[in-house]
C-alpha cells in the first residue's frame, strides 16, 4: 500500500494511493491532529482506514506533501555506504554514524529547497532510503528488527558541507529548512521484501550522479534499527535515513555543488522518486 499526504482544494489528507489517484480518508483538521499518517501507524490502524473504499481523485489534482509532517524523530546514518567510502576515502565505521535532522527541515517531494543567499557555497545532495517506525523499538534484537518496520520512503539528505565541516558537529550543516525532502508517498513494508536490493539514483538537471543498490550498505536496516534501539526508544513515526551512495557532490573531481535553479532528483526502486529545484533565497 501506498500511503501519502495530500492537499486537494485547502484541505490535507491522508490518502491511499492507487495507481494515478488518490483517494483521501482521514483528513488532519478532522482528527485535531498535526500529522494523520504518523497517528494511524500509532493507533495501528492505518491498513484498516486507509483501504475504506472512498472516491478517488487525480493524482495530478492534488499537492503530494511530505508524508509526515512531524515525526517525533528524523535519524540519519553516515558514512553508510562502502562505495561512499571508498570515494571519501575515510574509514569505515565501526558501529552506524547517527546524527539528527528535525522536523523544520521536512519538506515535500516537489517543493523548492530554499537556500538563503551566501549561507553556503557548497550545497550537497545525498539519496537516502528512509525507513519509517511502525512499533515501539526498545533493545531490539536484529532478528526482531524488522518487525518494527511500517514502511519505506525517499529522503534527500541535503548538506551544506562549509557549514557541516567548519562546525565540527554536523548539526548546522544538515539542519537549514528545507534540508530533508521526502516523500513521494509512504510504501508498507509488504511491498518492499528486501530493502538490501534496490537500485538507488540521484540527477541534477537530468544527469545522473549517483547511480547504486542498497546492498551496498555497511549496516543494513535491520542492524541499523537494532542499534539505535539499543540507546532510543524509536516511536511509531520516526524516520531513519539510511545513508547515501557514492557520487555526492563533495565527493566528485571536480566537486559540484548545487546552485540556484538546479533540479535535483531522487529515486529508490520500488518506492518512489523526489524532484525538487534550489532556489536562492533574499
Amino acid at each position: 500500500m501506498k500511503i501519502a499526504r495530500i492537499r486537494h482544494q485547502g484541505r490535507v489528507s491522508a490518502a491511499r494511493i492507487e495507481g494515478g489517484t488518490a483517494h483521501p480518508v482521514v483528513a488532519e483538521d478532522d482528527r485535531f491532529m498535526a500529522d494523520a499518517v504518523r497517528d494511524l501507524i500509532a493507533d495501528g490502524t492505518a491498513h484498516e482506514v486507509l483501504a475504506a473504499d472512498v472516491p478517488g481523485v487525480p493524482l495530478a489534482e492534488v499537492e503530494l506533501l511530505s508524508p509526515l509532517a512531524a515525526p517525533q524523530k528524523i535519524v540519519c546514518i553516515g558514512l553508510n555506504y562502502a562505495d561512499h567510502i571508498r570515494e571519501t576515502g575515510l574509514d569505515t565505521p565501526e558501529v552506524p554514524l547517527a546524527f539528527v535532522k528535525t522536523a523544520h527541515c521536512l519538506t515535500g517531494p516537489t517543493d523548492p529547497i530554499r537556500v538563503p543567499r551566501g549561507a553556503t557555497e557548497q550545497l550537497d545532495w545525498e539519496a537516502e532510503l528512509a525507513v519509517v517506525i511502525g512499533r515501539p523499538a526498545r533493545e531490539v534484537p536484529v532478528e526482531r528488527a524488522m518487525e518494527h518496520v511500517f514502511g519505506y520512503t525517499v529522503a534527500n539528505d541535503v548538506s551544506a558541507r562549509d557549514a557541516q565541516f567548519s562546525d565540527g558537529q554536523w548539526f548546522r550543516g544538515k539542519n537549514f529548512d528545507d534540508f530533508c525532502p521526502l516523500g513521494p508517498w509512504l510504501v508498507t513494508s509488504d511491498e518492499v521484501p528486501d530493502p538490501q536490493a534496490l537500485a538507488i539514483a540521484a540527477r541534477v538537471n537530468g544527469t545522473t550522479v549517483q547511480d547504486s543498490s542498497t546492498k551496498e550498505m555497511i549496516f543494513g536496516v535491520a542492524e541499523t534499527v537494532s542499534y539505535l534501539s539499543r540507546y532510543l526508544t524509536l516511536n511509531p513515526g520516526d524516520v531513519i535515513a539510511t545513508g547515501t551512495p557514492h557520487g555526492v557532490g563533495m565527493g566528485r573531481t571536480p566537486q559540484l555543488w548545487l546552485t540556484d535553479g538546479d533540479v535535483v532528483e531522487i529515486e529508490v526502486e520500488g518506492v518512489g522518486a523526489l524532484r525538487n529545484t534550489v532556489r536562492v533565497t533574499g
